[in-house]
């Protein structure tokens, strides 16, 4: 029997009470569902998000967290004028993180969203921890390697259970409030190196302070909502129905119910495998999702939050850290005007204007280290350029891929392909992160810069060409369109 029909067969509220619940006037979408005139209430399904994007934070912080103590925790572990094994310590957690992404479909399937949040905190605990009392490189490089698992599992369901408990009206908006939080994440990094260089051994305290919010993350999840959709792939009906209820309103709840089960289709209860990813159904989303990720990190984003303070230094600017620090507060604002501009101007727009003023910033800043007459101010040129680069990534290329994916992959696949195309984003990230500086000392900054600027302007004729709009469309309509036109 179809989990549609079974649906049918189960007594709601209203007849438990016997009476019907008044609704209001209904109104018919493009899909042909029946809905309640309005939106769902966006205040009844923010605090889940929230206690969600402390994960965002703390990917945020393990970014930027080396950035500012590096060079103490070189000259404390041994290993200081040695740009190889730095980039070891920045890309031991991205190591970490595929690994814990190539596992994170499992989790998700497997345990729920709530329970992969609380088992990503366990590795991201017990790393920080061992990074904190590192006496040498072998320990630092093995506890940031824990803490990458844990936020490879914790990135993947971070998207997943924020797009499938908001509200369609604001799904945008609740996307980017992860972006927010990993700004929130990398500037508190920042700030929190900021005594490092009058405090003999802070570097231990930064990686300490970064085991309160996995603990809250934890604690916080034990009270939040478990993703409807989960459930109702799972056949607990009633419960993905009481979830409804406690996210959106109890108006919405059979709505969104009748939604599910009208896209179920008789093999959706199975588990979905891997190699499914690669049918002919699945190929062309999945390829996109992987190539979007691809792209956001060969553009050299991370290289800029990694390596800021040195780029800085090498360019002339005397206090790199505040340098390092206004890149920061550039990111934080950038990130606050996607958050409005996301349900209003739509995923695609702001991908191609993000990745076509990131294009420009990166052409600028090749342009002015090419020409030695301009030495004088490459400083303020690379400054400038860095700070433009980052307003334009958090404007667009930041927020959307990982909001976006949710969004088109269908919801037998959706935790799996995330899996794949974080395992992606965690590649490229690495190869950025341990790569970064060799290449900067061999090639110039010329070079690279130019190579960046190149994949910025592939990837916005990429994006004009391949990505739909999934503005003001709920996940169920989004599949049935992409169904459509498969």
């Amino acid at each position: 029997m179809l989990i549609h029909d079974m649906y049918k067969r189960l007594p709601s509220r209203d007849l438990i009470n016997g009476e019907l619940a008044q609704t209001p006037p209904a109104v018919y979408t493009s899909s042909g569902a029946e809905h309640p005139a309005g939106s769902p209430f966006w205040r009844l399904s923010l605090p889940h998000v929230c206690v969600a994007t402390l994960s965002a934070v703390l990917f945020g912080y393990h970014i930027a967290v080396v950035n500012a103590p590096l060079q103490f925790i070189a000259l404390d572990l041994g290993f200081t004028g040695n740009a190889l094994v730095q980039g070891m310590v920045v890309s031991g957690s991205l190591l970490g993180a595929f690994f814990g992404c190539a596992i994170s479909g499992i989790v998700a399937d497997g345990l729920g969203r709530r329970r992969s949040f609380q088992l990503s905190t366990v590795p991201m605990i017990a790393g920080a921890c061992l990074s904190a009392m590192a006496s040498n490189l072998e320990v630092m490089i093995f506890g940031r390697f824990l803490v990458g698992l844990g936020l490879g599992i914790g990135g993947p369901v971070t998207a997943l259970y924020v797009s499938e408990i908001s509200p369609t009206a604001v799904r945008g908006t609740y996307g980017s409030l992860c972006q927010i939080a990993t700004c929130l994440g990398i500037l508190g990094a920042l700030v929190a190196g900021l005594p490092v260089a009058n405090i003999p051994g802070w570097w231990r305290a930064c990686f300490w302070i970064s085991v309160i919010p996995a603990a809250l993350l934890a604690l916080g999840m034990e009270f939040c909502s478990e993703s409807p959709r989960w459930l109702f792939k799972k056949s607990r009906l009633c419960e993905a129905e009481l979830e409804i209820e406690r996210l959106w309103g109890g108006v919405h709840a059979k709505t969104a119910m009748i939604d599910l089960a009208r896209n179920e289709k008789p093999d959706e209860a199975e588990q979905a495998t891997f190699s499914e990813l690669l049918s002919v159904q699945y190929l062309k989303v999945v390829t996109i999702g992987a190539a979007l990720f691809a792209f956001q990190q060969l553009a050299g984003i991370n290289a800029v939050f990694y390596f800021s303070s040195a780029v800085f230094k090498n360019a002339g600017i005397s206090s790199n850290l505040i340098a390092s620090v206004s890149v920061g507060i550039v990111n934080l604002l950038a990130s606050c005007i996607a958050a409005y501009m996301m349900d209003r101007q739509g995923r695609r727009n702001l991908l191609i204007w993000s990745f076509s003023g990131m294009f420009l910033a990166m052409a600028m800043q090749a342009a002015t280290s090419a020409f030695p007459a301009l030495a004088a101010i490459n400083g303020y040129f690379s400054l400038c350029g860095t700070l433009m680069y980052v307003f334009m990534f958090a404007l667009g290329a930041g927020p959307v891929p990982a909001l976006l994916l949710p969004e088109i992959f269908p919801n037998r696949i959706r935790a799996k392909a995330m899996a794949v195309c974080m395992c992606v984003h965690w590649v490229a990230n690495s190869l950025v992160g341990l790569m970064f500086l060799d290449l900067l000392e061999k090639l110039g900054a010329t070079i690279l810069y130019s190579f960046f600027a190149s994949v910025c302007l592939i990837a916005a004729f990429f994006v004009r060409k391949n990505i739909l709009e999934t503005k003001g469309k709920s996940l169920e309509e989004i599949e049935v369109a992409l169904l459509a036109e498969s």
